[in-house]
Parts: C-alpha cells; sequence; structure tokens
C-alpha cells in the first residue's frame, strides 16, 4: 500500500507540471540503432554520434539468454553483467560444500574458470527492414487472424533463409506493436565461463528493503569470459575501462536490451491489464513468494537453492505492484486518454487517414474486452502457471517438438522452427542440478494454484489431479519421471513422435494431456488478441508515422537499443538526492542497521575495510531511459569508456512501463571506480583489475 501511494503522489505530481507530446522529449526513449536521434542528442549534449562510433558500440555489447545485457570489457573476452544476470548460473555450479554465493568467486587462472550450463550470449551483427516482405504475405481483405498466420509464416521463412545464408542467429523483431519488422542478426556464443563474482550479500546489500532504491550500495557485478573452439574470443570491439569515472553532468549512454514496455498501448489495452492481467499475475508470484518462504526455512542449502528465485519473485512483485499502482491512478490514464482523444481527432478531421485507421481502437478495445473469458485457462494451460518445475519445460518441450518436427517449417511454432532450433536444444538438454525436494514443492503450489483459479470440479483440472491433492500428485510426477536424465530427454527427442506417443513417463503423459487445450487457447490468442494488435496497432503507428516520422520511438523488444542522459540528481519528498554514493557510505549503512540482514556485509568485506579507499563511488544515477532487460547493461561515455554498470532503476521508475519523466526517473549503475578498487582490495583479483584496466 505504501509503494502505490507513493507512486501515485509522484504520477499526480508528473502531470500536473508537464504536457507530454507523443514523441520523445528530453532523455526519453529507448532507441534502435537504426534509428538513433543523432540531431537531438547533438543539440542538448553537443555530441556528433557518428556511424563508427555506433558500430563499435554495438559490437560491443552483449545479450544474455537469462534475460539480461552485458558487454565485452577486455580484449580476450571478458564480458561484465549483473550479479542478478548470471546469478542461476552461480547457484548451478555451486555445491552445499562450495556454495559460491555465499564466499564469492575469483578465478585466479584459465583453469579455474567454470563452464556455466545452458548460457547464451548474442552480439548483434546487423538490422534489416524487412517490413514489406512481412506485409506483403497477407492478402488483400485477409481476416487478422488469417493475416496474422501469414506474417508468422513469412517471418519463419525470412529466418530460415538468413540462417542458412550467414550462420547467424535470426530473429524477425515486430516494432511499434506492428507497424514494422526488422532482422535482427546475431552472432551467438554457448562456451561462457565463470570468471567472478561478489558474494549475494555484497552484490544485493540492502535486499528488497532497498530494491528500487536510491542511495544504494551493491557491487552488482560479475565477469564471465567467452570461449569459441575452446580459445578465448577476441571481440572485433570492446569497451575501455574508464579509470576516471564520470562526474555530475556528463553525458551518458546505457546500450543494452530492455526488455518490453507498453508506452504505444491503447487506454483500453492498459485497462485489461490493469483488471485482469496484473491481478492474476500478483497472485501468482504472492503464492509463489510465500512458498519459497516456506521451503527455504526448512534449512541452510534450502536457502542456497531457492534464494535466486525468492529474488526474482520479490523483484518481479515490487514491479507490477508499482505498474497496477500506476494503472489505477486517474491522472496516468487521463493524460493517455487526452493523447489518444487527440490523434483520433486529428484522423477523424481527415476522411482518408479516417478510412485508413479510424476503426483501429475499437478493434483492439473488442480484443481486449473478450479476453477476461479465457484468461485464467490461459494462464493456467498455455502459460503454464500451473505446472511450475524445470522438468515440466522438458515435457512439454518434447511433446511439442516431435509434433513440429512433421510440420513444414513455416506452419510451425515459432520457437521450433529451423532458425531457433539450436537455442532450443540448448535449454533443452541443459546439465544444470534439479533438486527432487524442490521441484516438489513448486509444482504443488502451482496445482494448487490451478485449483484456485479454475475450481476444483474443471474437466482438465480434475484430470491432471487425478483424484489426488496438488501435493500427492506433484510427488508423484516428480517421483516417476525419468526426465532429470539428460541422455533420456535426448533419447526420447530423437525417437519422434513414436517415441513421445508410446511414453509412459508421467510428466510426458500430463503434458500431453493439457497439449490440445493449451494450443486451443494459445491459437485463440493470437487470433483474437495478437493477431488484431499486430493489424491495428500498425494502423496507429503509421498514423504517428505520418506527423512525427523517425521521432517515435518503438516499445522495447529485449534488442539492443541506446538510452543517452546525463549524471544527475533529483529531488525526493523536497530532499536532494545527490547523484553519487561511495564505499564509505556501504559501511555506514551496515554500521547503521548494526550489520544485521539485509544490511550484513560478509567477513571478507569487514577484514579489508582498512585497505579500501572509503571515497571512492559506488554507485551513481543517470536519467538514462531503462527498463527490465536493462540489467547488465554498460554505461560508457562519449568516448565509448566503460564509466558504469545498469543494474536497478529508482521506485518512480517503476512505471516507466508506461510514462518517463526525466525530472524523478533514474537508472542505477555501479561506478567503474568501485568495480576496480573492489576487485583490487577486497578480492586481491589484481590480475582480472590488470585485464581490464590495461587491455
Amino acid at each position: 500500500m505504501k509503494l502505490r501511494k507513493l507512486v501515485c503522489a509522484l504520477i499526480a505530481a508528473l502531470f500536473a507540471l508537464q504536457t507530454f507530446q507523443f514523441s520523445a522529449r528530453a532523455d526519453e526513449g529507448m532507441w534502435p540503432f537504426n534509428n538513433v536521434p543523432r540531431a537531438e542528442i547533438k543539440k542538448k549534449y553537443g555530441f556528433d554520434v557518428t556511424d563508427e562510433w555506433l558500430r563499435k558500440v554495438q559490437l560491443a555489447s552483449v545479450r544474455f539468454n537469462s534475460g539480461g545485457s552485458g558487454s565485452f570489457v577486455s580484449p580476450n573476452g571478458l564480458v561484465l553483467t549483473n550479479y542478478h544476470i548470471v546469478e542461476d548460473i552461480v547457484n548451478q555450479v555451486s555445491t552445499p560444500e562450495k556454495d559460491l554465493a555465499k564466499e564469492g568467486f575469483v578465478a585466479r587462472n584459465a583453469t579455474d574458470e567454470i563452464k556455466a550450463p545452458s548460457l547464451e550470449l548474442n552480439v548483434l551483427m546487423s538490422i534489416e527492414d524487412v517490413t514489406t516482405r512481412v506485409n506483403g504475405a497477407v492478402k488483400t481483405g485477409t481476416s487478422d487472424a488469417d493475416a496474422f498466420a501469414a506474417r508468422r509464416k513469412e517471418i519463419a521463412a525470412i529466418e530460415a533463409e538468413s540462417t542458412k545464408a550467414t550462420s547467424l542467429r535470426s530473429d524477425v523483431i515486430t516494432l511499434y506493436q506492428g507497424g514494422q519488422y526488422n532482422l535482427y542478426r546475431y552472432k551467438k556464443y554457448t562456451d561462457v565461463r565463470l570468471v567472478f563474482v561478489p558474494e549475494f550479500q555484497a552484490a544485493f546489500f540492502g535486499g528488497d528493503p532497498d530494491n528500487f532504491n536510491f542511495p544504494r550500495f551493491n557491487i552488482d557485478m560479475a565477469l564471465v569470459r567467452v570461449y569459441e573452439n575452446d580459445q578465448p574470443v577476441h571481440p572485433t570491439s570492446y569497451f575501455k575501462w574508464s579509470t576516471t569515472g564520470a562526474k555530475e553532468g556528463d553525458l551518458a549512454f546505457v546500450i543494452g536490451n530492455p526488455g518490453s514496455t507498453s508506452r504505444l498501448f491503447t487506454v483500453a489495452h492498459l485497462q485489461e491489464l490493469r483488471d485482469n492481467s496484473i491481478p492474476i499475475i500478483l497472485r501468482l508470484l504472492e503464492r509463489r513468494e510465500a512458498m519459497l518462504k516456506k521451503y527455504m526455512s526448512m534449512g541452510e542449502e534450502q536457502t542456497r537453492r531457492a534464494q535466486n528465485d525468492l529474488n526474482s519473485i520479490q523483484n518481479s512483485l515490487k514491479v507490477y505492484r508499482g505498474r497496477i499502482a500506476g494503472l489505477k491512478d486517474k491522472a496516468l490514464l487521463d493524460r493517455k486518454q487526452r493523447e489518444e482523444d487527440a490523434l483520433r481527432k486529428s484522423i477523424a478531421d481527415d476522411p482518408n487517414r479516417q478510412k485508413m485507421y479510424g476503426d483501429a481502437w475499437d478493434a483492439i478495445a473488442k480484443a481486449h474486452r473478450d479476453y477476461p473469458s479465457y484468461i485464467k485457462e490461459r494462464r493456467i494451460f498455455d502459460l503454464a502457471g500451473g505446472f511450475n518445475t524445470v522438468l515440466f519445460d522438458y515435457a512439454r518441450t518434447l511433446v511439442r517438438l516431435a509434433a513440429e518436427n512433421a510440420k513444414p517449417n513455416g506452419d510451425r511454432l515459432p520457437e521450433y522452427t529451423d532458425a531457433r532450433r539450436a537455442s532450443l536444444e540448448l535449454t533443452l538438454y541443459s546439465t544444470a542440478p534439479i533438486h527432487d525436494d524442490f521441484e516438489k514443492l513448486k509444482l504443488a503450489d502451482s496445482l494448487g494454484f490451478m485449483v484456485e483459479l479454475l475450481g476444483a470440479d474443471h474437466p482438465l483440472v480434475k484430470q491432471v489431479l487425478n483424484g489426488k491433492t496438488p501435493e500427492a500428485r506433484a510427488t508423484e510426477l516428480i517421483d516417476g519421471t525419468k526426465l532429470k536424465d539428460v541422455d533420456y530427454r535426448k533419447k526420447l527427442a530423437a525417437g519422434g513422435a513414436n517415441a513421445i506417443e508410446s511414453s509412459t513417463d508421467p510428466m510426458i503423459v500430463v503434458a500431453r494431456m493439457i497439449d490440445a487445450k493449451a494450443r486451443e487457447l494459445r491459437k485463440r490468442y493470437e487470433n483474437e488478441v495478437t493477431g488484431v494488435e499486430r493489424a491495428n496497432y500498425a494502423k496507429i503507428a503509421h498514423a504517428r508515422f505520418d506527423t512525427e516520422g523517425t521521432k517515435l520511438y518503438p516499445d522495447a523488444t529485449f534488442t539492443l537499443r541506446l538510452s543517452y542522459g546525463a549524471v544527475k540528481g533529483y529531488t525526493e519528498n523536497g530532499k536532494r538526492i545527490t547523484p553519487f554514493t561511495t564505499l564509505g557510505g556501504l559501511y555506514d549503512r551496515a554500521g547503521k542497521f548494526k550489520q544485521e540482514f539485509p544490511y550484513n556485509l560478509p567477513p571478507r568485506w569487514m577484514e579489508k575495510k582498512s585497505a579500501v579507499n572509503l571515497s571512492t563511488p559506488f554507485n551513481f544515477i543517470t536519467t538514462d531511459d531503462i527498463i527490465g532487460g536493462n540489467s547488465g547493461s554498460p554505461t560508457i561515455n562519449k568516448n565509448g569508456e566503460l564509466i558504469g554498470l545498469i543494474f536497478d532503476g529508482n521506485i518512480q521508475s517503476l512505471v516507466g512501463d508506461y510514462i518517463y519523466d526525466e525530472s524523478v526517473n533514474r537508472a542505477i549503475s555501479v561506478d567503474v571506480r568501485a568495480m576496480t578498487e573492489v576487485l583490487r582490495k577486497v578480492f586481491d583479483a589484481n590480475q582480472i583489475a590488470d585485464e581490464l584496466t590495461k587491455g
């Protein structure tokens, strides 16, 4: 409730002070690399963004398949990202005897580096506009559903052709909710090895209470090294490590892969999120939080296994609570409604534009008005909200892989096309450890959520539970499945449809059992919602292009974007928030709370305190526009030097999914000077620090 009141108050103040235009203002925008607002950057900051500068920055940037960003920071393949982007890897390579999350990790030489299971890194090589070809596959007069299918088939063909011709990962990305389609080609790396992580407690100092707040005192960093043919990669470009860092007022760029935003959504679409989609997600997250806390209360080893999941869930809870608070604030939706009304009026004043674009809003409203009638079933069966275990994920992938392989490439679900196969198999054949007791608890909880959401009398719920309680059924499924064995998963995949259809593995049986219903719900959603959105958001986008041209940036799509801004403080509740914290401030904050969790520092940090320069800048804030997915993004100066590492936003940024306000929205980075100081003085990792600072 406190969070909601704060966010609502901030939104009210924002709209009382400012009138927003459709296009970006100030430092707003997550800009694709083929549409960077060079003139605006030049005008405000006096810096010329050249093609050469952009190319170097692009090739130095990295995307993690685990959902974050990173960057090359040495000529020998070192990649910098956040601890929380690789925390699952840290957990997977840890043991009860050697808990890297508790102890931290430094590879003193190449032989110490630890291979990360199932991790894929992508470097963007090129972008090509394929809008004309994708839309050209749609015949005049085609329904929205058939148009969606035609576009998807053409997209699969484009991706397959590109992959075959270039050997690069090739993804067609939908921009402006359907206004444009761009082909992104990536160099892919799958041999990634852990080089350095601090202790979890240092990376996430302050825990959930400090999350999305500032001042902050986190060393949320990690280093991995990328290999190819068993040799360290020598990247085409990397970010040189700044020795001087940044000062207040300096221009700062953030280069990363923001996950998704909803800034171009219609009011009707936002209202559906507020009233239906987000409340269901919150119910699911709240159940999982309680379940994880219960598991962690069982002991130290259970805590080690579940800590990463709890961090993620609590982070998501804070994000979604912030979003729904924003959407329940009248000022935000009133602002969105005025923008929408203004655009619709400008269209209605021109008969030709009205004919082309005028019906788009009503079509989207209808799609989202009908969606709640099947939203709960879709969450459980299509989105697997009722089956929270990696073993079900494997089962569903195997069941669908067998079915999709029998289809022409263009008719398959996108994740099963030839262009995506290697990435799919990397996940399917992961060697990450599986803990039966943890999987049983997760599955039992999600089966309970299924009963809560759909009712015990739902026919498919009864079939899944087979007369048992969620706990008993989860135990039966986890104990009975052989999918924990990688070789068994490979054998089933190789056996194709016959092996899947004849399998008596209980997890495969359940995946088969719900697959028809899950596919039905997915198809309905794609036909009635996604297809309608693609057709009608495209109309809205083109209507805006008519007046704004390239000044309109697309919503985030987990693809490489550039944000720009400045190192700058802000005012909160009448108090001036300065842009930098220091390492000394970290020790002061720990002392203020008497070293009690989550403000306790690991023993190493206390032992090394006398060696640390306490005046070293630690965390800092900028006006760069970021969102989830930007975690691990490099913060760089105009010379292309690394000055920081994005790891969070402030509390005011929680409504950044829908709006941006330069006066209070802030991106939070770990300062490059703190990373150097910590490597040298706290971890005695001088060899790594030398590689970063000397190349």
